[in-house]
């Protein structure tokens, strides 16, 4: 008996050392109870897109009368987050989580479908194409040449950038934030609140949050955003059974944005996949014409690109897993992997998956290891079946954990060198761009563009990477799209 017990203790070590090795946990400072807690906080702040990614691509008709529909779109939305999730765990061994990209599938909706008058699944062809040819770029080596070849001030920035961006959708998701409508003939582009005060229940539980999980990261609580999460849903619940807000869309501003506080009449139902694996690879270059295609394809790619390669820069900054040169370790599998996102989301019908710059909620909870990863993406396949995993905590109780992050990873802005103003210039225009046009590419465009000009005027032309050069004037020819456009019409 002794015997059988003493082999088991021994297997049971052996299975910990295995997992431990495998996802270098220990190596990286972390355990895996940190590991799995984080995972689950990257899940809570990355599961509004199986709520948000249907109402954009879910509703709308294309030019034959199709619609998505809001379940088939969740259910592949889920399915997608998780499977790719998982695998870049494993594969790439970072905790950083794959989703649908926000920018990404309005652009596939309103720019590819409503514009242009593609099919769904002729858009979703497109999506594909753009995946393989990121997968095409990540193998070739040319993702991590050009990463390689961002100056420090720049990844630093971009890291900046980032951080202002996931507050910034914080704040706007809890509330804080509203937009001001262009009707309103003034000159602020966003307000406080509603109409300048925090009047409304769900806003009110987003402040409640944000001191909340500010206080556990002052006080070095253990998992603390992990439980300001939790604790702020409980709030939630009880606001919501208390005075019966609803949701926004019942009513309007005041109510909760997607997924209001209370238990679910139903506990879980079977997916809907009859969308995944619907697409068109050459019905849209047979629709538009090859060059027309073609530039759409471009802004996927640039767009898909950069977003990702941002966003792995800002997150592995953020955890501390970047080198000397604030280069990624293995970068070239991640980003690899990360290229398959694309291709994965065009063949489920849910827009191109990419990094998502929310898992810093996770990384901020201790993250480190691909194995929170794994638990993210359990919990998104899981997420298909069980709604009360995501529809019991409303964004509102998810965001505060992005602006409290979105503050740590401000830090970095010290690592600019803002005495130059060839590298300033650059770096705040990289910053702010990124949240004012809710766009991680157009920071990264617009920086590069201006700090290859900037360099210019400095006379440091000679310390202008070839790469910079290819870059900034992709990015020229990215923002002026439509004027393009509207000359080959």
């Amino acid at each position: 008996m002794s015997h059988n017990g003493s082999t088991s203790t021994t297997s049971g070590r052996q299975t910990k050392s295995a997992v431990d090795k495998f996802f270098h946990i220990s190596e990286r400072g972390s355990t895996v109870g940190t590991e799995v807690r984080a995972g689950v906080v990257t899940f809570f702040a990355m599961a509004y897109i199986i709520l948000l990614n249907p109402l954009i691509l879910g509703t709308s008709p294309d030019r034959e009368g199709t619609v998505l529909g809001v379940p088939q779109v969740a259910a592949a939305t889920a399915l997608v987050a998780g499977v790719m999730t998982i695998i870049f765990g494993v594969v790439a061994k970072y905790p950083f989580g794959i989703a649908a990209g926000l920018g990404l599938n309005t652009l596939v909706a309103v720019t590819l479908v409503g514009g242009a008058g593609l099919t769904w699944p002729e858009a979703m062809g497109l999506v594909v194409i753009d995946g393989i040819i990121i997968v095409l770029l990540g193998i070739s080596g040319f993702r991590t040449a050009v990463f390689k070849a961002i100056p420090p001030s720049m990844k630093s920035a971009m890291s900046v950038g980032i951080g202002m961006f996931i507050a910034m959708i914080g704040f706007v998701n809890g509330g804080f934030v509203t937009r001001v409508p262009d009707a309103a003939n003034t000159t602020v582009p966003v307000g406080l609140g509603i109409d300048g005060s925090i009047a409304s229940w769900p806003t009110v539980t987003f402040v409640i949050g944000l001191i909340i999980c500010g206080f556990a990261v002052v006080r070095n609580i253990r998992g603390g955003l992990f439980l300001g999460i939790v604790a702020t849903t409980i709030i939630a619940m009880i606001i919501e059974a208390i005075t019966g807000v609803g949701s926004s869309a019942d009513s309007g501003p005041t109510g909760w944005g997607l997924a209001v506080p209370q238990i679910p009449s139903s506990f879980g139902s079977i997916p809907d996949l009859s969308i995944v694996g619907k697409v068109d690879l050459i019905g849209a270059f047979t629709q538009l014409g090859v060059v027309t295609a073609t530039l759409f394809v471009f802004a996927l790619v640039l767009t898909n690109f950069f977003d990702a390669m941002g966003t792995m820069s800002g997150l592995g900054r953020q955890a501390n897993l970047v080198d000397e040169d604030g280069n990624l370790p293995n970068m070239k599998s991640a980003l690899v992997v990360e290229g398959f996102g694309a291709v994965a989301g065009g063949l489920g019908s849910s827009s191109s998956a990419t990094v998502y710059a929310d898992s810093s909620a996770g990384i901020g909870d201790g993250a480190r290891t691909g194995l929170a990863n794994v638990v993210t993406g359990v919990l998104f396949l899981l997420a298909m079946f069980l709604t009360p995993l995501y529809e019991i905590v409303p964004i509102e109780a998810a965001s505060p954990v992005l602006v409290v992050v979105g503050a740590m990873m401000m830090a970095q802005v010290r690592d600019i060198e803002w005495t130059k103003f060839y590298i300033a210039l650059p770096a705040f225009l990289t910053m702010v761009t990124m949240p004012f046009t809710y766009s991680i590419a157009n920071g990264i465009g617009v920086g590069f563009i201006a700090f290859t000009l900037m360099a210019v005027a400095a006379g440091k032309i000679k310390d202008i990477h070839w790469i910079m050069w290819l870059i900034s004037a992709l990015f020229v020819v990215y923002f002026a799209m439509d004027p393009i456009l509207a000359l080959l019409a």
